[in-house]
Order: structure tokens, then C-alpha cells, then sequence
């Protein structure tokens, strides 16, 4: 069996992804020029952008933050990379959009970024693969020892419907409302290295299934296992792949530090030799549906007694309890801004009433997921 190395970090340290939409800036469509706008960045920065990529379609950029020590540290870093990015797209008539998916896109009509690991996705999954026209904020949390990040693991998917119904801003696929408040956590699980994974006990069973994975051509390397929380190794991180994209950078700021809060805390309790809490892997997997389902009406199962509560109330209860984390961190404010989204209602709740407002118009809902952007708050 090959070893499966897990790098060093500095413990809470923090970075975030977001993975962001090129649209049309008259007509509201997804514009495929990432390849004309990343070859103007990298050409304006003076080599390739270490925090600028490509992703899966030609419709998509994802912006990355440095290893940094707050959710603010690390959102200043994607600031910086889309005010790079402006000043290529706005001469073309092209906006940024977040969000975990486009209103009314085809899927069928978008392009696949021409790289071999891409082409061999697709290949391989086919129809599911082409249609992953979606986008999410993934959140790295450093690990200080490989000894914790099992049960860290653990215990952030007892978290996962919180973060998921907060964030959740996909409710329209290819011009329909899908009854769901995030149609993207759905979506992405029908990868066959997707979805919730396994609550493994030792890191000598993550290594084994990795081992087992690449002998048998499932995967070539670690990084194709697509899990919605994973560890990194060749980072020293576990990656919260949960949330839907953020329309906006207040929303990034505010699920990455609450993010980074519950990391730190189920942490201190390893030290203090409390053992953070863990659920049974069907309240797990029920959570995260209901979490798709509801969004911020959600009832989710709390616990192993099988307690239940309303999303809100719970993520309420949460905020007390990590407010002491969040001074520790230097992150206080941010955390605070998920108040903002209890109180003005998360992302696909404001799709919801955009559409409501333009009788039915999903072009009202681009215009509004564009106008968050560039006020870089909830509208």
C-alpha cells in the first residue's frame, strides 16, 4: 500500500476558491472566453497568475487566495485577482457572476477547457460530466497533525447542512426552478469520486481506498477524488467543498469564516481531549438533502439522540458559540456578516424573489446575481 503523505501547515490556516462565471454583458448569457481572458492576465501579470485558473468549461474562471490567516486575508487575495480580471473582461462586454449555477444556461451549448485531465473527465462520465455547469467556494483549513484531520473531518459533516443551506444559490437549471434551493450539491455527487465519501476511522483506510482507486483505474491521483469535505495532503488542509458559489464577496467572507471557526474549535477540543461530535452516515447523507431541498427551511437531525432544528435557529445557536473562536482568529466581523444572510435570506431566496419581481423573467436574475457582484454584498 502507498503511503499517503499528509504536508505540513500552520493550524488554521485558511484559503478559499471561487469559482466564477463569465457572462454576457448585454444579453445575459455564459460567454466561452476564459481562454482569451486568461492569456490577457497572464500576459498583463508577466508569466502564469498564481492565482488566476482555468476550469472545467470555457464559461468558467476560478479565483484563488494565498495560504493566509483570516477569511479577510484571504478574500482581499480574490479581490485583487478580479480586479485583474476587470480590466480584461469589461473592454469585452463581459461581467463576472457568482452563484452555483446560471439561471437559464445550457448545458449542452457550453465548452470543455482543452486540457487532457478535462477531456479524460468527460470521456469517462459522459453525459453527467457535460453536465456540470456549476460553480461552488471551496474553503482550506490548515491542519497542524495528520492525527487530527480524521476526526475534524468528521465532525465538519455534522456542519455540512449549515454551510450548505447558507450558501445555497443554485435553484434554477437550464430555465426551470427545480423546487430545490441548491440543484448544484445534487448535480455534482453523480461524479463517481463526488458526494459525501467515507467516515474513515484511520488514515490507513483513506490510504488503502486511494491505493485500491489508482490500481484499479478509477483514479490517477488523489486530487480526482471530488468529495464535498476532503482532505488535502499535498497541502496539509481539509477542504470544505460544500458550498454553492457566493454571489457576492461578503457571502465568501462569511461562510469562510464560519468555516474556519468550526475547524478551529472541533480542533480545540482534540486538544482538550474532548472528542467532537460525529453522526451516522444516513443522518449525514439525509442532512445534505434536506439542507438542497429547503435551504434556510431546513430541519436538520443535530445529533446521534436524533434532535432536529430549523437551520437558522441552529446556525444562530452556532454564532454564540464560536464568537470566542472568531476573536481568537481576527475574523469577529466576518463571521458576524452570516447574520446578514439569516436576515436578508441566502442566495437563491433573493433568485427566487428576483424572478418573482420580473414576473417570471430569469434575465432579471442574472442581472441581479451581476449586480451583487460588483457591490460585493447581498442586493
Amino acid at each position: 500500500m502507498t503511503p499517503l503523505p499528509f504536508a505540513d501547515s500552520p493550524r488554521s490556516s485558511i484559503g478559499i476558491e471561487w469559482e466564477l462565471a463569465f457572462v454576457d454583458a448585454d444579453s445575459g448569457d455564459l460567454r466561452q472566453v476564459a481562454d482569451t481572458v486568461l492569456a490577457a492576465v497572464n500576459d498583463a501579470y508577466g508569466g502564469e497568475h498564481p492565482n488566476i485558473h482555468p476550469e472545467l468549461l470555457l464559461n468558467t474562471v476560478e479565483v484563488v487566495s494565498g495560504a493566509r490567516s483570516t477569511a479577510g486575508e484571504a478574500a482581499a487575495d480574490l479581490e485583487r485577482s478580479i480586479t485583474a480580471i476587470r480590466e480584461v473582461t469589461d473592454p469585452l462586454r463581459v461581467e463576472l457572476m457568482g452563484g452555483g449555477a446560471h439561471p437559464s444556461a445550457q448545458w449542452t451549448q457550453q465548452k470543455v477547457t482543452d486540457k487532457q485531465r478535462y477531456a479524460t473527465l468527460i470521456e469517462r462520465t459522459q453525459w453527467w460530466g457535460r453536465q456540470m455547469l456549476i460553480y461552488g467556494v471551496h474553503v482550506h483549513v490548515g491542519i497542524e497533525s495528520r492525527d487530527k484531520v480524521l476526526p475534524i473531518w468528521r465532525a465538519m459533516l455534522t456542519m455540512f447542512g449549515h454551510i450548505q443551506s447558507l450558501s445555497a444559490s443554485s435553484p434554477y437549471w437550464a430555465g426551470q426552478d427545480t423546487g430545490y434551493a441548491s440543484n448544484r450539491a445534487l448535480m455534482f455527487q453523480q461524479l463517481p469520486t463526488a458526494g459525501l465519501g467515507w467516515q474513515f476511522e484511520e488514515w490507513s483506510q483513506l490510504e488503502q481506498y486511494v491505493d485500491d482507486m489508482v490500481h484499479t483505474g478509477v483514479i490517477e491521483q488523489f486530487n480526482e477524488v471530488r468529495w464535498d469535505v476532503r482532505p488535502s495532503p499535498g497541502l496539509g488542509t481539509l477542504e470544505m467543498r460544500i458550498a454553492d458559489g457566493a454571489s457576492n464577496l461578503l457571502e465568501v467572507r462569511a461562510i469562510s469564516a464560519f468555516t474556519h471557526c468550526l475547524v478551529e474549535h472541533f480542533s480545540t477540543m482534540l486538544d482538550e481531549g474532548r472528542e467532537p461530535p460525529t453522526l451516522p452516515a444516513w443522518f449525514v447523507q439525509e442532512n445534505k438533502w434536506r439542507s438542497a431541498r429547503y435551504g434556510m427551511d431546513a430541519i436538520l437531525i443535530l445529533d446521534r439522540e436524533r434532535d432536529e432544528r430549523l437551520v437558522t435557529e441552529s446556525v444562530e445557536e452556532w454564532l454564540d458559540v464560536l464568537a470566542p473562536v472568531a476573536d481568537r482568529l481576527g475574523c469577529a466581523e466576518d463571521l458576524e456578516a452570516v447574520r446578514v444572510i439569516l436576515r436578508r435570506g441566502a442566495s437563491y431566496q433573493r433568485q427566487r424573489a428576483a424572478t418573482r419581481r420580473a414576473a417570471g423573467d430569469l434575465g432579471a436574475v442574472v442581472d441581479s446575481l451581476v449586480a451583487e457582484m460588483r457591490a460585493g454584498k447581498p442586493l
